[in-house]
């Protein structure tokens, strides 16, 4: 069956989310700068790199399908935590996370006809954290290219204490809002 839309992310998790609703889609990865802004507020930031990701989409790929992109980032005491540049860096985001509740924003793009967005909040709270437990999972792998250094859907789901909010949004595609932003396209999940 052909793709109902263009999936702006060579993210295989958000793939796979949206395998999981159904949504037929065709993978385009683009690269754009995904460096904060000076003083830039998380919500802005995490809005504005999806814009900047479908735009970006949008000029290479002239199928005519509606182009779904997204960008997820962790948040502590108003900062925005990125991907672990290494080992020490890890150690340093994973400390800071232990024993704490921290935010994750996720927000989604969706150029049809016209440009739609949403945002999702999340708060998760991560039980205390070992330095050798840190260091265990950064020898995982998993933690290496995920916002925050942790992978909520793996490994790190046994740091994690509570949640409230969306988990397929910590994930990186929030998929309530993606629903409703697909609906306004013309695109249901359930008929």
């Amino acid at each position: 069956m052909s793709p109902q839309i263009i999936l702006a992310s060579a993210s295989p998790r958000r793939s796979e989310l949206l395998k999981q609703i159904g949504v037929r889609h065709r993978v385009v990865s683009v690269d754009i700068d995904e460096a904060p802004l000076p003083h830039e507020a998380p919500d802005a930031y995490v809005a504005r790199v999806a814009a900047e990701k479908s735009e970006a989409c949008r000029l290479v790929d002239r199928s005519g399908l509606p182009i779904l992109a997204a960008d997820t980032s962790v948040i502590l005491d108003g900062r925005i935590l990125g991907k672990p540049e290494d080992l020490q860096h890890a150690i340093e985001m994973l400390s800071r996370l232990s024993g704490r509740t921290h935010q994750v924003f996720s927000a989604v793009s969706l150029r049809g006809d016209r440009h739609w967005q949403a945002l999702s909040v999340s708060e998760v709270r991560f039980r205390p954290l070992s330095h050798q437990e840190i260091v265990a999972y950064w020898q995982t792998g998993e933690p290496c290219d995920k916002a925050g250094a942790y992978a909520i859907q793996g490994l790190a789901s046994t740091f994690i204490e509570s949640m409230a909010g969306s988990f397929s949004g910590v994930m990186g595609l929030p998929l309530f809002e993606t629903a409703q932003l697909l609906a306004q396209q013309g695109i249901t999940i359930l008929p």
